[in-house]
């Protein structure tokens, strides 16, 4: 089984890598533009492969709580090294924006230049989703592989849909990229986005949780006080993240539609 955490450290860098090297290749982009693009790209995939594994679960399994499938732990090994992998794709991304020239970041800070720099200013800027990558790897790991004893591939599955809501994410910043906020496109996925965020991640640790009431014909207010600490640390610390990730997306895609409504001849534009 460990052979599938292996192939997930050489997958997911190596697609990385491919689809890098295919964008250069076949559109001429730059390298910073090809490498923002193949992270989105490689974080969406990641998303299907996780949300499908998800759909098998879950309607596998009849009892929430003992019914077993094998795909549960195997793609837990398997993606696991994702969420490494990506905390250094994303300081990539960082890094090549910091290198274009004019870039607010790069004169302000000084740091075009300086990895050492860059890499202060990455985690400075973008510590909630390093920390929520961190606690996926330290904590959900071992949590989900070993500590719930085989018991739960009902509510892992549920989990893995949480990955729903990420092509739609990707696809906004790869149009933000472009300068393509003003299209259509831009603003039928940002409305996308924000339901599938919200019914994917805002409102799942609830049902999860709702799920375990019915199960164990208990009242809902009661689970907190049954369920493993394990479960209830993970959701305290996981659904206050969600929560303010979804107040940035509502505050974006009403700025979005704000803009776009005082520029209604501005068809598909540069964008700001």
């Amino acid at each position: 089984m460990w052979g599938l955490f292996a192939a997930g450290c050489v997958v997911f860098p190596g697609l990385f890598a491919l689809c890098k090297h295919t964008l250069k290749l076949w559109t001429g982009c730059r390298d910073g533009d090809a490498a923002m693009v193949s992270t989105r790209v490689v974080s969406s995939l990641q998303a299907v492969m996780a949300s499908s594994a998800g759909c098998v679960i879950v309607s596998s399994c009849r009892d929430v709580l003992e019914d077993r499938h094998w795909l549960t732990d195997a793609y837990i090994l398997f993606a696991t090294p994702y969420f490494a992998y990506d905390i250094y794709a994303m300081f990539l991304c960082y890094w090549h924006r910091l290198q274009v020239k004019g870039h607010e970041e790069g004169q302000a800070g000084g740091v075009v230049g300086s990895k050492r720099a860059a890499v202060a200013g990455y985690l400075r800027r973008e510590k909630l989703m390093v920390l929520h990558h961190v606690f996926m790897v330290a904590f959900c790991f071992p949590v989900s592989l070993l500590w719930r004893g085989g018991r739960g591939d009902y509510f892992q599955g549920v989990l893995f849909l949480t990955e729903l809501s990420t092509p739609c994410v990707c696809l906004t910043k790869v149009l933000i990229q472009f300068k393509k906020q003003h299209t259509l496109l831009h603003k039928v996925n940002g409305v996308l986005m924000l339901l599938l965020f919200f019914f994917c991640r805002v409102l799942l640790l609830p049902y999860l949780y709702y799920s375990y009431s019915r199960y164990a014909s208990v009242p809902l207010h009661l689970v907190p006080l049954l369920a493993p600490w394990q479960c209830n640390l993970g959701a305290a610390l996981l659904w206050p993240l969600q929560l303010y990730w979804f107040t940035l997306i509502c505050t974006g895609v009403l700025r979005g539609q704000r803009t776009a409504a005082r520029c209604p001849t501005d068809g598909g534009g540069s964008g700001t």
